[in-house]
């Protein structure tokens, strides 16, 4: 465990001296000057008392205005502002007025608390202010970032961040942890001219309690591997409650065919997820039989740019198949997509994610027990199209989770492989295992949608990317192999072959 650092309250009256215990790896915040200051880590950290003990001590002593943010604030009580309470009772803290919506100190120090998402054009207006912190900065819109540094113009003023970091691919982490991500990692901390991080967790706070030890331990039998690291150990998240594709299950098959000793063969499908202007990437994938070799975004021009852009992307990789999402705005590329890939012997198939399922009389079994009383056909199963894509992409992730890990034999057909070339792999896990399975009052599997995503707090963006490759999955005649079903209609025996059929 680290050493405790002491931090001793001055110029106050005679005999009135109260003593702040810190981390010793959060010195640096009382010591160093720097436009941003952030502690990024795990429970049990003592990032957020140790900040706001600061604060309270730069209050009082200095005099100085503090603005306390959450991206998300419905009430008071979401804020700092009780723990910041209990701070001032604990530390018998004298000079400070708690009123209703703010906290002030008779040095002249004030502490007002505002949510980003709701109020952004108030932060626009909170001129004067010394500092400005924002706790459980992971959840933080690209929107509010980019408002911050312009509002907080006070000379040697500072933007202070506490933060257990949730996808690499959110706006936060995209600006203060991926760039510096290797020198944090390796030695504990980031610093330059305008930057401060430091990474601290539970091992690093002398005081961490017994009772938050033993959750720890218990924590660290139960959970994933990947939630452990989130909860305990700061670390990426890119998992949300529901989601049906676990990160170790993607991170198995990073170039699981080199792993598994099995080559590319078969068909090469490029599909692609268009977009107009706005907020939204473009999405492409590029699949050769059971390996993803690509998988890429666009965040520039118009539809038609992007479908140029993804057609002569599948005719430079020589494509068997170039399909499309013909929902929404994709309907108008038909005649584009026709003229860009005549004559090039690539097979245009369109994919819509909201229609009936593929095969729907067919039985749907993931496990290989379709001779099970059970087994539900793919109509039984499924909400949609895209509900069964979303599946079948699972099950190739699960099977693939299955052979690397455990060390079961799986057909390579029924594999995914994910090179280790794509240049945005990190984003791509990011949204792939946050694909949210959304509750169906009749049991069916279903995925939640984009829109639905977009309303979650914190919201989810648009997984272009992931779409793109679950388009490229194809759905099997049946799931495992040749099967015998006896129908209801006559009691005949339908045969069907154990051939494939691309969506």
């Amino acid at each position: 465990m680290s050493s405790v650092a002491e931090s001793v309250v001055d110029d106050l009256p005679d005999g009135y001296s109260p003593t702040i215990y810190l981390p010793e790896k959060l010195v640096p915040f009382s010591d160093i000057k720097k436009r941003y200051k952030i502690a990024i880590g795990g429970r049990g950290s003592a990032k957020s008392q140790s900040i706001g003990d600061l604060c309270l001590r730069d209050s009082q002593v200095d005099g100085i205005k503090i603005g306390c943010f959450r991206e998300f604030m419905n009430s008071i009580k979401d804020s700092v502002y009780s723990l910041l309470e209990d701070e001032i009772e604990r530390l018998n803290l004298v000079g400070f007025d708690i009123k209703e919506r703010e906290i002030k100190n008779s040095s002249g120090g004030q502490f007002t608390f505002r949510g980003m998402a709701r109020n952004i054009m108030s932060i626009k207006s909170m001129h004067g202010y010394d500092r400005f912190w924002v706790e459980e900065a992971q959840t933080a819109s690209a929107e509010s970032l980019r408002i911050l540094s312009p509002t907080l113009r006070s000379p040697d003023s500072e933007i202070w961040m506490s933060a257990n970091p949730q996808s690499r691919a959110d706006p936060f982490s995209q600006r203060f942890i991926v760039p510096y991500e290797k020198h944090l990692l390796r030695h504990g901390y980031y610093e330059d001219e305008l930057h401060l991080i430091i990474l601290i967790n539970y091992m690093d706070n002398p005081m961490f309690p017994d009772i938050l030890e033993k959750e720890r331990q218990h924590d660290e039998e139960t959970l994933s591997a990947t939630m452990y690291a989130h909860i305990w150990l700061g670390r990426y998240n890119d998992e949300v409650d529901g989601s049906i594709i676990p990160v170790e299950w993607f991170n198995a098959a990073i170039d699981a065919h080199k792993k598994l000793g099995f080559q590319p063969v078969g068909q090469i499908i490029v599909a692609h997820d268009p977009s107009d202007e706005g907020a939204d990437d473009k999405g492409l994938a590029c699949r050769h039989g059971s390996v993803v070799t690509d998988v890429r975004a666009k965040d520039d021009g118009d539809i038609n740019d992007g479908c140029t852009w993804a057609t002569q992307y599948a005719i430079a990789a020589k494509a068997d198949v170039f399909r499309w999402d013909i929902d929404g705005m994709g309907l108008g590329l038909k005649k584009q997509v026709g003229d860009e890939l005549e004559g090039k012997y690539v097979d245009i198939e369109h994919f819509s994610g909201g229609s009936g399922v593929d095969f729907p009389d067919l039985l749907f079994d993931p496990d290989d027990r379709a001779d099970s009383l059970t087994a539900k056909t793919n109509r039984q199963t499924f909400k949609n199209r895209r509900a069964q894509a979303y599946w079948l992409l699972r099950e190739r992730f699960r099977h693939t989770y299955q052979a690397i890990e455990k060390h079961q034999y799986t057909d390579p057909e029924k594999l995914i492989s994910i090179s280790s070339d794509i240049d945005d792999i990190d984003q791509l896990r990011s949204e792939v295992c946050r694909i949210p399975k959304k509750y169906n009052p009749n049991g069916m599997i279903q995925i939640m949608s984009k829109e639905e995503m977009a309303k979650l707090k914190p919201p989810i963006p648009s997984p272009n990317m992931a779409d793109a490759l679950m388009m490229t999955m194809p759905v099997p005649i049946n799931n495992a192999c040749a099967r015998a079903r006896v129908t209801e209609e006559s009691g005949s025996i339908v045969r069907r072959s154990a051939s494939w059929k691309t969506l």
